[in-house]
């Protein structure tokens, strides 16, 4: 069947009223960071009190990399995650251990993998989400990698993210054709701060493109 529009994850939330506008735009995830360095990590409590206010039908996911398992179980007793999301090595049998469908991030640049070779060791992800950052790099640089590597007939859905922003998504989803798109610091005024004209742009512009 073929997909009649993009999905849309806003990721890096730090504010219950960014989380709020982004659902009122109907966007489909929104991804809370629990990385320790990054100017978007949130306490497990912060979280836990944006996603209290979320209205249903709109996904929660946690980004961890390189997490032990306590930290991966402290995270799913706090938020109640509908998705987790590992940005490290963590083994495919460790990222399916928690009972929870789970998205891999993939780094694209300067990977030498093929990607169906990645899809086939996370063959029970939910998603690969390809990021812009090289292998053992921290991913949400906002580092944008060539669409057209995107190898054809990859079972798996695909998320494409880093460096997308209103302006280029609509190009982004044109060359790669991916289940969805991932954005954090594009719709942003600072970083963990959402600019709500950027998100509005970007999801009409991702919209214009499905059409």
């Amino acid at each position: 069947m073929k997909q009649l529009r993009t999905r849309i994850k806003f990721c890096g939330i730090t504010r219950a009223e960014d989380a709020l506008a982004a659902a009122a735009l109907g966007v489909d995830a929104l991804g809370f960071i629990f990385v320790p360095g990054s100017p978007r990590c949130l306490t497990l409590d912060a979280a836990a009190a944006i996603r209290d206010r979320l209205p249903p039908l709109l996904s929660v996911v946690t980004l961890l990399q390189n997490p032990d398992s306590d930290k991966v179980w402290e995270t799913v007793d706090a938020v109640r995650p509908h998705f987790l999301q590992f940005h490290g090595e963590e083994t495919a049998q460790f990222c399916g251990s928690f009972g929870l469908p789970y998205l891999k991030a993939v780094a694209m640049r300067g990977s030498h993998r093929p990607l169906a070779e990645i899809a086939a060791d996370y063959a029970d992800a939910a998603a690969l989400l390809l990021d812009g950052h090289a292998p053992g790099e921290m991913g949400g640089q906002g580092k944008t990698f060539d669409w057209a590597e995107i190898a054809a007939g990859v079972r798996i859905p695909l998320i494409v993210a880093g460096g997308l922003n209103p302006e280029n998504v609509a190009a982004a989803i044109r060359t790669a054709r991916p289940y969805a798109v991932d954005v954090s610091s594009g719709i942003e005024s600072k970083p963990g701060i959402k600019d709500s004209g950027k998100m509005e742009a970007f999801v009409r512009h991702v919209r214009d493109a499905d059409t």
